[in-house]
């Protein structure tokens, strides 16, 4: 199902919260012997709306009026809200062995023998 918010989209502010510029991510690998890649699957959906805020993202169907308790994708500001949060979880690790873009991660490891590490720490997280 998708929901049209371009109306709700219109009434948000800009948000200026800066995305990391993927070329500077690309460039962190260089000195890196080993890598693994994820993805957050359906990340988005693991931030809470406040209840206050749920009642603008509510749709109608055939069977019935629903909203959503978790932020959906297609909002407008839902790539930079999760990027804020992820830079908050893993402030740590990034720029050191963990880079984040939105909802995919790069754990990142000088020396191949310090990988498992790498990943436990950012499993932690």
């Amino acid at each position: 199902m998708c929901i049209d918010f371009r109306d709700l989209n219109k009434a948000c502010p800009k948000d200026f919260y800066p995305l990391p510029r993927i070329d500077q991510l690309v460039d962190s690998t260089s000195s890196c012997e080993l890598l693994s890649m994820m993805d957050a699957s359906q990340g988005y959906h693991q931030i809470m709306l406040a209840p206050e805020d749920r009642k603008k993202v509510s749709f109608i169907t055939s069977t019935g009026t629903f909203c959503y308790v978790v932020m959906p994708f297609r909002l407008k500001h839902a790539s930079v809200t999760y990027q804020r949060l992820v830079d908050k979880i893993f402030h740590p690790q990034i720029g050191r062995n963990v880079e984040v873009y939105v909802d995919d991660m790069l754990v990142q490891s000088k020396e191949a023998g310090n990988h498992v590490i790498d990943l436990d720490e950012t499993s932690l997280s």
